[in-house]
């Protein structure tokens, strides 16, 4: 099977377009974002289980291997770091407005900085 000239030249460049605009979608991709959202579980989400101090049913949830987490709006982010610095400003911001910065995949973000939001 053969193409007319005109129909590979249409084809090549359909592909080099395609392929032009996607490589800076993938690589903005790669940049860190920062979101800003209330400091949270994994387990317990936006809403928080155990009775009294919100901050206190979080310390309890990750105490019991449970994951910081990000409430952003109705997102709830998984946030995964292992940075000590990072994991003590989290607790320090339990129930409280913070601002992480980090790269999101899906709905968990690898976590490069975390600061109080103001």
């Amino acid at each position: 099977m053969s193409f007319p000239p005109a129909k590979y030249a249409l084809s090549v460049a359909t592909l080099l377009l395609g392929a032009s605009l996607a490589i800076p979608a993938a690589l903005a991709s790669d940049k860190p974002q920062t979101f800003t959202g209330k400091v949270s579980d994994a387990m317990c989400g936006a809403s928080h289980m155990m009775a009294g101090e919100p901050s206190s049913c979080l310390r309890a949830c990750i105490n019991k291997g449970s994951k910081y987490a990000l409430v952003v709006g109705d997102k709830v982010y998984a946030l995964d770091t292992s940075d000590k610095s990072a994991l003590d400003q989290l607790d320090k911001l339990a129930d409280r407005q913070a601002k992480v910065t980090g790269q999101a995949n899906g709905d968990t973000i690898a976590v490069t900085s975390v600061t109080a939001a103001k």
